[in-house]
């Protein structure tokens, strides 16, 4: 039988094992400090953490849904009491984490206390949007129970569904990078896509009564814009057919490259859209379709059928 070795070929024995540990950290920190340093500045700075973001989505979660997501004894006495509590520790603890948002790329004119000051603000320009983000939320709630005729109650569809689910993370994560805290925001979307499977960035515009139906394998890239009553069903892909560069070759960060869908249109699963193009009012895009190239509204796109013998 093959026996195989922690230590790779060429390293020391057994009875060295605390001297042979010493190098491997002592070669990590020369990768961490000097070879391979990737930290913005080359400084020690805490990033945001993405189980605390977990937990403030979870808190917040239980603010804009209490009856539902919220403790199991509330009544309509202790209920706005309940919603203050359990928003005022989110908000403590997300302005913790946006501070270290900003601290990544902060240079050394910005003081801790300067950092703190400007999470506090976008802090509070965010939660000053949970009514509008819940309201849109609700628009939703209302496409899903609409669209699909399985949907049997309001609860099911916010508890159950994953295109719902990762609608309200989406939200949040949208507001927070429309306010500047870009890491937070994604990694709330990253967190929304363990659970949900379904890959929304931050950075995606989307209106109001959007449904997504099953939803595994959805992908929706950071500069696509989709307005209103849009149902998309699993794996279809909102995409990019290229990366914009300079002139040096580095791609351009930001630059307009997801599909524009507008009011009212239906995609069906496995369709891929690439590029910036627009799929026109009211149109219809079969399954396993794909578009590269702008539709004009009301347009049916389908599957080129095979001719019968």
């Amino acid at each position: 039988m093959t026996k195989f070795s922690v230590y790779s070929r060429g390293a020391a024995p057994a009875g060295n094992a605390s001297s042979a540990f010493d190098r491997v950290v002592a070669q990590l920190r020369a990768s961490r400090e000097e070879t391979h340093n990737i930290r913005p500045g080359g400084r020690i700075r805490k990033v945001p953490s993405r189980a605390v973001l977990g937990t403030i989505m979870e808190q917040l979660l239980m603010a804009l849904f209490p009856v539902h997501y919220g403790a199991l004894d509330l009544n309509e006495d202790g209920i706005d009491k309940y919603v203050s509590g359990i928003l005022g520790h989110a908000k403590r603890a997300l302005v913790q984490q946006v501070r270290s948002d900003f601290a990544l790329n902060a240079d050394d004119s910005e003081s801790n206390d300067e950092l703190t000051v400007r999470a506090e603000l976008i802090v509070e320009a965010f939660a000053a949007e949970l009514p509008a983000i819940r309201s849109v939320l609700v628009s939703d709630l209302l496409a899903a129970y609409a669209g699909d005729p399985a949907a049997t109650t309001y609860p099911e569809i916010l508890l159950g569904y994953p295109g719902m689910i990762a609608l309200v993370y989406h939200r949040m994560a949208h507001t927070l990078f429309r306010l500047g805290a870009a890491l937070c925001a994604r990694l709330v979307s990253s967190i929304a896509h363990s659970k949900t499977a379904i890959d929304i960035h931050p950075g995606a515009e989307i209106g109001p009564q959007f449904f997504i139906d099953h939803g595994t394998g959805v992908v929706i890239g950071e500069t696509a814009v989709i307005g209103s009553r849009v149902r998309l069903y699993q794996a279809v892909t909102l995409g990019a057919l290229n990366f914009p560069t300079d002139d040096e070759g580095v791609v351009i960060k930001g630059a307009p490259r997801h599909p524009i869908v507008e009011d009212d249109v239906v995609i069906y699963a496995g369709a891929t859209v690439l590029g910036r193009i627009t799929i026109g009012r009211g149109s219809v895009i079969g399954g396993n379709v794909w578009l590269t190239q702008s539709v004009p509204p009301g347009s049916h796109i389908s599957q080129a059928r095979p001719l019968k013998d």
